[in-house]
């Protein structure tokens, strides 16, 4: 896949993005941070909070990324842009509206890979873009595509059922489509996406394994 921008285009964007919203960055990190706070300790209302913020955090990426920064280099932003909005809305609905998505951390191999992976969006991501020399602001931040999408990943395998297909599709999407670029840009940091993809498909594969098996009837 021949990319229609440079590397040196791509990480211009990242600081047209940083300067322009700062210190947005900081906000966006705290809410993502206490969304995974309230997975691990849930309340009566956090399912909704933990929903509502993905949402929020996938509808600034459609429109503060995508729409109003990246397109300027990718007119594929344009289509990014709406599917992110899209799934701003799908995240809204099952999880909020209608309260099919109940986050809750099990203490399992699958809960554990979940934590890691958010660990791995919140501090280790930036981390590494650190020592790959990324500099603040042409480096990726959180509340930016990659290390929020690596999050998302996490925090729905916390999802106290099987989420819906419809829920996952567009973030399996973009952790392909990022992972690609990924190595074709040399964005070291984002190669987590690869990573977070494989747990989450083997999670939610598992999760319906394991449902399906329950459901069947004991046999003497």
């Amino acid at each position: 896949m021949e990319l229609p921008f440079t590397r040196d285009e791509f990480f211009t964007v990242f600081a047209r993005y940083n300067e322009a919203v700062a210190p947005a960055q900081l906000v966006l990190l705290a809410v993502g941070i206490a969304a995974a706070a309230f997975a691990l300790r849930p309340t009566r209302w956090s399912d909704r909070l933990v929903g509502s913020v993905l949402a929020a955090l996938w509808l600034w990426m459609g429109i503060e990324y995508h729409w109003r920064f990246f397109r300027a280099i990718n007119p594929a932003a344009t289509v990014f842009g709406a599917a992110f909005v899209a799934q701003a809305a799908i995240l809204f609905w099952y999880a909020v509206v209608s309260r099919r998505i109940t986050f809750r951390a099990p203490q399992t191999l699958q809960g554990g890979l979940a934590l890691t992976l958010l660990v791995y969006a919140f501090a280790v991501y930036p981390a590494v873009g650190w020592v790959l020399g990324h500099r603040y602001p042409a480096t990726p931040t959180f509340g930016l595509p990659c290390p929020t999408t690596i999050a998302t990943l996490g925090l729905l395998l916390w999802c106290g059922a099987r989420p819906p297909a419809a829920v996952m599709v567009i973030p399996w999407a973009w952790a392909l489509v990022g992972s690609i670029a990924a190595i074709q840009l040399g964005v070291g940091e984002d190669l987590g996406l690869p990573v977070a993809l494989a747990i989450s498909v083997w999670g939610w594969l598992g999760t319906q394994r394991l449902r399906t098996a329950s459901s069947r009837p004991a046999t003497a």
